[in-house]
């Protein structure tokens, strides 16, 4: 870690998100949404009506300015880096598309091991564009505004490599997992590695925070988590550990397994809306900050609705943190739904802050 990074992770505690991550007392109680940039916003939608999702991503400008756009709408307190899962794996070579009401698309999915002896490794070069991106973002936030990096946990990316993209049942991954064990291992080994690299370089170029998004592990058995995915995920924790900044760990129907998610490495632990954030730390345990968990489609029934589901998780955070949590980031159980309305958002954060 550069002197730079380190200057910069020290300077880092006075933001809202970052003391809330680590024990400190925030200047306000700190919220953002996962997928708060994206296509719930007009000015978002405009730029892709030009752009392809892919080449946005590699477009420092770009990702600089779709990242802003919820910042400057809805006055949250952190920014997270504008990118997807797969931005690793296209750096790397892999040939993959992010298709329009699909997901992400691999042209030829992982299945033998010699598959995976030929899975390329991602060079920091290859994404100097996020790099550039992120010091394009430092100029721009806000003082008090945290900006997180992102990365897909080697399961997820694994499930995408193998299903051919997204899956139901995930049949071909819980078979690979399995039936070879040994060519699951050294996928997973090849991704924690990708992931671990692509973090680096946006810890590098300065970020305030990174999540580790395993959006599938919920398909898993606490068993099958705890052997076949949570020591590639604790690498990946352990490797970016040296960065002095907070590590955020989520995933969707994952209250099973929680307790094993933290035992991963992160300083925050992701609840999604399933659980409520005081029964998530019963099961983790004292020691960790958590992050949620309004449940998104309640943002479409109305204010009166919304402003009650505040208090309410406000109030669970407020039980978390006396059960020992070190403290609490207002966040949804999940991503912002596309058809949700911004002005929701900005009234939801207004609230935030008030109370």
């Amino acid at each position: 870690m550069s002197e730079k990074t380190r200057s910069q992770a020290r300077r880092a505690h006075h933001r809202p998100l970052v003391a809330a991550a680590t024990g400190g007392t925030p200047s306000r109680r700190p919220v953002w949404f996962m997928r708060q940039a994206g296509r719930s916003l007009p000015e978002y939608r405009a730029i892709r009506a030009d752009h392809g999702m892919l080449e946005s991503c590699f477009d420092p400008e770009l990702v600089c300015e779709i990242t802003m756009q919820p910042v400057r709408r809805h006055d949250v307190d952190a920014a997270i880096l504008f990118s997807d899962i797969v931005v690793p794996l296209k750096a790397a070579g892999i040939d993959l598309d992010i298709v329009a009401g699909t997901g992400p698309v691999i042209a030829q999915p992982i299945r033998t091991s010699a598959d995976v002896a030929a899975l390329p490794r991602l060079e920091p070069e290859s994404v100097g564009a996020i790099a550039g991106a992120i010091e394009l973002l430092l100029d721009e936030l806000p003082e008090a505004a945290a900006l997180i990096g992102f990365a897909g946990a080697p399961f997820t990316l694994a499930s995408y490599l193998i299903e051919g993209g997204p899956s139901r049942n995930y049949a071909r991954t819980k078979s690979l997992m399995h039936g070879e064990p040994e060519t699951w291992h050294a996928l997973m080994g090849r991704l924690a590695d990708i992931t671990i690299a692509f973090l680096r370089v946006q810890l590098d170029a300065g970020v305030d925070a990174v999540q580790l998004f395993d959006s599938w592990a919920g398909m898993l058995s606490l068993a099958d988590y705890q052997t076949y995915v949570a020591p590639h995920s604790a690498r990946v924790f352990a490797e970016v550990a040296d960065y002095g900044v907070p590590r955020i760990h989520f995933g969707v129907g994952t209250g099973e397994l929680l307790a094993a998610m933290a035992d991963a490495g992160a300083d925050v632990i992701g609840v999604d809306w399933r659980v409520p954030l005081d029964e998530a730390v019963r099961r983790v345990g004292p020691g960790k900050a958590v992050q949620g968990n309004l449940d998104p489609t309640l943002l479409f029934a109305g204010s009166d609705v919304v402003e009650r589901e505040v208090r309410r998780v406000i109030a669970d955070g407020e039980r978390a943190v006396r059960a020992g949590a070190t403290g609490h980031i207002v966040n949804l159980g999940h991503g912002v739904l596309p058809d949700t309305d911004p002005e929701v958002l900005t009234r939801a954060v207004e609230l935030i802050h008030t109370i």
